[in-house]
């Protein structure tokens, strides 16, 4: 036996005894304190607030194995190890860890026994190890209270969110989340596997980089096979580490393309010694990031494979809260929609995990595009020795661990720590001290990100103008990636996002609730109301309850009843990050890419995605479908508003020939033929189609259009000129009949007698909708598929809504 298994069930006790229970490893602390009814659910009501106790203890967790020969080196593997801990093997302690995203590989030979063996971990407190580490720093280092209610996780390499956010429950939650396995060391172990590729005319070397770890010497025989071909090489190694290197040349390589650019060719890598075989799946492709010169400033566009890729997409969070709930199958499905929603990249938030690697296997198959945040957001660190040495060591491992994947295509690092230096009264007293501070943890991790990985992209911060410019990337729209909150954080109207022209911008957000049927699995039906303490305590931005009514009564009228008030949030929200992505897209390609914030949820919560927690998609995510088409028509409004124009963008690699036919709707659903127009669009290009008075759109009408492309594809869309309450809208007259389908669907028709806008149908039973947050005219219908997420039993209850039926009646 050369290697054993400690994932499995452990035990479970706080470090006073109080609490015992059983824990699956991995897994994490509060999960199994649910689990065994020791606390209730953290999710639902205000039971955060009962559950504070458990972040102030330390726990711990011991289970035993058997070892008949402990002869020879032992040492334990173990990943995203959270966080602070001291592991002991038969009470001898073998490792000293404070770093969930670093490997820990500590050797432990001299602690086994014949038979029966025990291994305990004892996890510190993140609460009381972070007040430590903040008392020994040699000045304060400020943390965002906002975000983070519990203190001083910014003192420590784990997760921030776990100490709260404008979006996450503060739990500060600890366990063990990823491998932990005993085994024997032969003559070496393979540490890392690194691939990087040299194209030139049509063909691929692709170097395979392996560093070996050995004690003692010895010689290794290594087979490394990619594609057809398997070579053997039998290689001496000394203590310490041993590197080699091999070439692969393909002749004619089959390239790896985002989403809706090409194939996701993955070829099979596999790197084999005696006692272990790694196997990657590597996507040839080339990748650059052009900053060149302009009169606006610089760009920021990325070139795959020679081609220009305008960037649609969302940024990543965690799964959820808490590990334990989360698993492969439910992030899949979350990637996945956001593939079906017409997106090709995902931006992995800087204040989350560096994902797990099947994380990026999914990307990988899919198509999509990863922007990788090294995982510091919106705090000032130490940056004293040690802390340092902890942060390269981590950096080290893990671009050595994921560079390899074709969908990474940036390294960033960090979320907002160049504006943080303006946040915090210490800073702004003292900016050079916490600049120089910065600079050095900003260095520290872009040397270390050139050292393991000399070929990726590196950008120093999100957002930043440029390598080394301090300044405010949150207005200056010229250079580099923005974030662009002043419609949400300011409290601006949605035509605010035409006032910038983003290069390239990487967060923009606008809040709505998460839908009814997800309420109701954490609000009882007294709390049903935005003002009660149970949906307040669901709402972690501070005013943002206040802000989605604010702008609600700006442009709505007042929504009839609860239902109708979380309904109309949501298509509130759709209307703002529709405004600024139509406008943006069609500045291409000044503006090369438009990421919103944010694609997932951690737990129910009122917030920014586009999709409920447990993955359901809000009414943003059906709109995002259609304004991230790769093929779209937006009507875009003049600064003045006498003028729309009509904007067609091409983002495919040909021409594309598109027929729009132009209607007028009037508030009883009529729909009167206004032109149809044919344009043509080249590749990846953004071009007006034609521009019309606002005086062609008469009072108490609505513009609408249809299209159809050469690439098969099409769409639809209406614009309001003015506000939405101003209509005087009548009853649409909606009816809903719902036939099984087959295979567990069901077929839904939807029909109008009148004028249906944002029409969106709902239930309780989680599933997808092949269409969703439509319009629907006089006379006109829409067939949909229901395909419920667990297939079998009766048919769902189904909820429909529409603009005037969730009004309030005068």
């Amino acid at each position: 036996m050369t290697s054993i298994d400690l994932s499995g069930t452990w035990q479970l006790t706080s470090a006073t005894g109080t609490h015992r229970t059983e824990i699956p490893i991995p897994g994490d602390v509060h999960s199994a304190l649910r689990s065994a009814g020791i606390i209730p659910d953290p999710y639902f009501g205000r039971n955060e607030n009962e559950v504070q106790w458990v972040a102030r203890e330390d726990w711990a967790v011991e289970r035993q194995f058997t070892l008949d020969d402990p002869d020879g080196s032992w040492y334990l593997d173990i990943t995203y190890l959270d966080t602070v801990a001291t592991v002991f093997v038969n009470g001898v302690a073998v490792l000293e860890a404070d770093n969930c995203f670093r490997r820990y590989r500590p050797d432990v030979s001299k602690a086994l026994k014949p038979g029966r063996n025990t291994i305990r971990i004892l996890f510190r407190s993140s609460i009381t190890a972070g007040a430590e580490r903040q008392a020994r720093q040699p000045f304060y280092i400020p943390y965002s209270t906002a975000n983070c209610p519990i203190p001083n996780g910014n003192m420590l390499r784990k997760p921030q969110c776990h100490f709260g956010w404008d979006w996450n429950i503060a739990l500060a939650p600890l366990g063990l989340y990823g491998e932990i396995a005993l085994k024997k060391l032969e003559t070496a172990r393979i540490e890392h596997v690194v691939t990087s590729q040299r194209h030139d005319g049509g063909a691929v070397d692709l170097h395979v980089t392996v560093t070996f770890h050995a004690e003692e010497p010895g010689i290794l025989p290594v087979h490394l096979s990619f594609g057809s071909e398997r070579v053997r090489l039998d290689c001496g190694v000394g203590p310490g580490e041993t590197v080699i290197t091999h070439v692969f040349h393909i002749e004619e390589p089959k390239l790896w393309w985002p989403a809706g650019s090409g194939d996701q060719t993955l070829y099979r890598l596999e790197v084999d010694i005696p006692s272990e075989t790694i196997v990657r799946r590597v996507g040839l492709r080339t990748v650059e990031l052009l900053t060149d010169l302009d009169e606006a400033g610089s760009r920021f566009a990325f070139r795959v494979n020679g081609r220009e890729i305008f960037c649609r997409g969302a940024n990543w969070i965690p799964a959820d809260a808490l590990f334990s709930l989360t698993s492969p199958e439910k992030t899949e499905d979350l990637l996945r929609s956001a593939i079906d929603a017409n997106m090709n990249m995902i931006r992995v938030w800087g204040g989350g995990f560096y994902e797990a690697d099947w994380f990026y296997d999914f990307c990988d198959r899919l198509g999509l595009m990863v922007w990788q945040d090294f995982q510091f957001a919106c705090n000032l660190y130490p940056s004293t020795p040690d802390f340092l040495e902890n942060v390269e060591a981590e950096v080290d491992y893990q671009v050595r661990r994921l560079s390899s994947h074709p969908s990474i295509v940036l390294w960033c690092g960090d979320n907002e720590l160049v504006g943080a230096l303006n946040w915090f009264p210490d800073s702004r007293e003292n900016r050079d001290r916490y600049l120089v501070n910065y600079d050095r943890l900003n260095r520290t991790i872009e040397q270390a990100v050139k050292k393991a990985a000399p070929g990726a992209i590196w950008w120093p911060s999100s957002p930043a103008s440029g390598y080394l410019d301090y300044g405010d990337a949150w207005h200056a729209d010229g250079s580099g990636d923005m974030h662009y909150w002043s419609v949400w954080h300011e409290n601006k109207p949605f035509d605010d996002y035409r006032s910038v022209r983003p290069r390239f911008c990487s967060e923009f957000g606008f809040q709505s609730y998460t839908s009814l049927p997800v309420i109701e699995t954490y609000a009882a039906a007294k709390d049903m109301n935005i003002a009660s303490p149970v949906m307040e305590h669901h709402q972690k931005n501070a005013g943002g309850n206040e802000r989605i009514a604010g702008t609600m009564f700006r442009n709505f009228r007042f929504p009839a009843d609860f239902p109708n008030f979380v309904y109309l949030s949501q298509v509130q929200q759709g209307i703002a990050i529709k405004t600024a992505v139509d406008y943006w897209r069609s500045l291409k390609p000044h503006c090369m890419g438009t990421l919103y914030w944010q694609l997932n949820d951690t737990w129910p919560v009122a917030s920014w995605s586009s999709l409920d927690y447990g993955g359901s998609w809000k009414m943003l995510h059906y709109m995002a479908r259609r304004f991230f088409q790769p093929v779209a028509v937006a009507a875009i409004p003049s600064e003045d508003g006498r003028e729309i124009r009509l904007s067609l963008v091409n983002d495919t690699p040909a021409d594309v020939t598109v027929t729009i036919n132009l209607s007028l709707l009037t508030l009883k659903g009529e729909r009167t033929r206004l032109r149809s127009v044919e344009a043509v669009c080249t590749p990846d290009a953004a071009v007006t189609v034609l521009t019309l008075p606002a005086s062609d759109i008469p009072a108490a009408s609505i513009l609408a259009w249809s299209f159809t492309a050469s690439d098969g594809t099409g769409g639809e869309g209406h614009y309001v000129h003015g506000t939405y309450k101003a209509l005087e809208l009548e009853p649409a007259g909606l009816e809903l009949s719902v036939s099984p389908a087959g295979d567990g669907a069901f077929d839904l028709l939807v029909q109008a007698r009148g004028l249906a806008l944002f029409v969106l149908i709902e239930s309780a039973t989680p599933g997808r909708y092949s269409d969703n947050a439509f319009d629907l005219a006089a006379g006109e219908s829409r067939r949909i598929t229901f395909t419920p997420a667990v297939p079998g039993g009766t048919a769902p209850q189904f909820r429909i809504y529409d603009l005037h039926s969730c009004q309030a009646a005068g």
